[in-house]
């Protein structure tokens, strides 16, 4: 009897499964991938966006028909796990083993102040391409001020991004000659950068942001944006002028994922060595789950990840089914760049599912690592792009 996967998301996590186990099933079997509109953008590109050294029309990810999938344009509307179905705004989808690659979406209305800032022209954010596009036009009209970096909420994708960010403005803002007039700030109600690391990387973070002429501000969780007084308000009582704002918005799980229940945060629990959801049939990976390490700190979101968890739960899933297929085991190796302007990045590598906790070595910023990441986008580009 022929068997149905349905994969949710046509992000790194989902596009990577379903053709992992397309090349893994019979033919007779259906694989269905389901996103709102297939027309995507690979995070590690949005900075460089902000930056200016790409186009939205260069980093686009539109994929091609794959054979032997069924793609199908539609919004989630739900997911029932009791009677194994998957609603959309066209139809009901039946299956037998089910995917969840969702990604995470923005909240930004949970900081009261902060939509209003945007609207007002005086903040921004680089997590959607029209975000990033839109961030690089507002730096390149900075002469003077303040820039301030503020992460919002968390977890949020990409521990480095923030930091990157405003290592990259300060690049940008040197090219056009103003940077001596204007002052960069990095706050996060972290106690240092990507903590998920381990302090020591997030020291030599904290010394490439001083480098750069960057202050870092930790411990600060934002309440608020005063928009008449240009100002930030946190939680501990204390204020910061600033004349724009580059934010990390809250984070939250898409719609069905929250309502359908699977985890109590939204976000979905999963084995961390299998991705199994405690739903039998039912896998997550990438930025909408929650998979938590050794020390107790979540697995970061990112695009590395979600691809190396893609193979794992395509085996997952073809044992389910009946078939063959390696045991499952999710490694926990990972890798990030961090820009820092220049055509120069460090590089963070290690496994981070060592117990007690993360092992992780920064390496030095070069020119080479910058091409690695270039060479990592070029590839996911020819890869998927029709």
């Amino acid at each position: 009897m022929a068997k149905t996967v349905v994969v949710l998301g046509a992000g790194v996590g989902g596009l990577t499964t379903a053709t992992r186990l397309r090349g893994m099933l019979p033919e007779h079997d259906r694989i269905v991938l389901v996103d709102r509109s297939f027309d995507g953008v690979l995070g590690l590109s949005l900075l460089w966006v902000m930056r200016g050294w790409r186009t939205p029309d260069q980093v686009h990810v539109r994929p091609k028909p794959l054979s032997g999938i069924d793609m199908r344009t539609a919004e989630v509307r739900a997911i029932d796990t009791d009677t194994r179905r998957v609603h959309t705004d066209g139809d009901s989808i039946a299956y037998d083993a089910l995917v969840v690659a969702l990604g995470a979406g923005l909240a930004p209305d949970r900081v009261p102040g902060l939509a209003d800032a945007t609207e007002a022209g005086i903040a921004g954010e680089f997590y959607t391409l029209d975000g990033a596009e839109l961030l690089h036009r507002r730096l390149s009209e900075v002469d003077s001020g303040r820039v301030a970096f503020v992460v919002a909420g968390v977890p949020f994708k990409c521990p480095a991004a923030p930091f990157e960010g405003a290592l990259l403005a300060a690049d940008l803002l040197g090219e056009l000659g103003v940077r001596d007039s204007v002052t960069v700030d990095a706050f996060t109600p972290d106690p240092f950068p990507m903590p998920v690391a381990g302090p020591e990387v997030g020291k030599a973070l904290v010394g490439m942001l001083h480098q750069h002429g960057i202050g870092f501000h930790p411990g600060r969780s934002l309440d608020l944006v005063d928009v008449r007084a240009r100002q930030l308000a946190f939680a501990d009582g204390t204020r910061e002028p600033f004349d724009f704002l580059v934010v990390v918005p809250p984070h939250q799980a898409p719609a069905p994922v929250r309502e359908t229940g699977l985890g109590p945060t939204g976000w979905i629990p999963v084995d961390p060595r299998t991705l199994a959801s405690d739903i039998p049939g039912v896998w997550a990976l990438g930025d909408c789950s929650a998979l938590v390490l050794p020390n107790g700190k979540p697995l970061p979101k990112a695009g590395v990840f979600a691809e190396g968890e893609s193979e794992v739960v395509a085996n997952g899933v073809a044992r389910h089914l009946g078939y063959d297929a390696p045991e499952p085991y999710f490694d926990g190796d990972g890798s990030c760049y961090v820009e820092i302007g220049g055509h120069l990045a460090a590089k963070g590598v290690g496994n981070f599912l060592e117990p007690p906790a993360p092992s992780v070595t920064l390496m030095d910023p070069s020119p080479e690592f910058h091409r690695e990441k270039q060479d990592e986008e070029r590839a996911w580009l020819e890869r998927w792009s029709g």
